[in-house]
């Protein structure tokens, strides 16, 4: 397929995210900037633009991840991927605790820093939500609950 991601995909990885971020679970409706459909594997890692290599992303999640797949552990120093939106459940590897998102294992440790869930920044943009009433949001909750 092209670099291009025609419309009727971009609206089936939305649909499949329900407005989540698959990373962060920000929901789009909550923040600033519209979401962005990002390839799990890079297309310059040889990753292909299919529904099963797209995720929806927060513009903090996407920019910071790039096309990195993974980082180096900081207890072993092993290389690991980050965690993938389609073989991961997110509450193996993350838990929500108040307005931090904790990893639970080593994949999550590397996402969690190298995406910068709990930089001041995203912290106090969630807090501000949470204020609202709005995080997480139902679908994330439906989500920590499976």
């Amino acid at each position: 397929m092209s670099h291009h991601v025609p419309a009727a995909l971009r609206r089936q990885v939305w649909e499949r995210a329900e407005g989540l971020c698959e990373y962060c679970l920000l929901h789009e409706r909550d923040d600033w900037v519209g979401f962005q459909i990002e390839h799990i594997r890079s297309r310059k890692h040889g990753g292909r633009t299919t529904l099963a290599n797209l995720a929806l992303a927060c513009l903090d999640c996407n920019m910071a991840k790039g096309s990195d797949l993974g980082s180096v552990t900081r207890t072993t120093g092993v290389l690991l991927p980050f965690y993938h939106p389609r073989r991961n459940k997110w509450t193996d590897h993350f838990r929500l605790q108040g307005h931090r998102i904790q990893p639970l294992t080593e994949t999550g440790e590397v996402t969690c820093r190298i995406l910068g869930f709990n930089a001041r920044s995203r912290l106090q943009k969630r807090k501000a939500i949470a204020l609202a009433g709005n995080y997480p949001g139902t679908e994330a909750l439906a989500l920590l609950r499976e």
